[in-house]
């Protein structure tokens, strides 16, 4: 289960951001059902950012969820948005899930 989450930050909050997202990023990788959380920021505007998450299992998904590191994240950027964030799903064709 890959999930994108695209991200639109208010100017004064991006370099908060960024460093709130990277600690969740590196905590989230210590996860074993995670086998990728990627931060990508946009070439073109630094206060537009895209998450790639992959994840092992739907249940995988869950339990990140309810993560210390998550929770401390989630709390830490919640007034940063200028726009709601969107997500979209995807499954993985190539590769293979066990080649994650």
């Amino acid at each position: 289960m890959i999930v994108q989450v695209h991200i639109h930050i208010k100017p004064e909050c991006v370099d908060a951001f960024r460093q709130a997202t990277i600690e969740n990023a590196r905590n989230s990788l210590r996860e074993p059902g995670i086998a990728r959380f990627d931060l990508l920021e946009h070439a073109d505007d630094p206060q537009r950012f895209e998450l790639v998450e992959a994840y092992r299992s739907e249940e995988a998904m869950a339990a990140h969820k309810v993560t210390a590191h998550y929770n401390q994240w989630a709390a830490a950027v919640a007034d940063m948005f200028a726009e709601p964030r969107t997500r979209s799903r995807y499954k993985s064709v190539f590769p293979a899930d066990s080649d994650w």
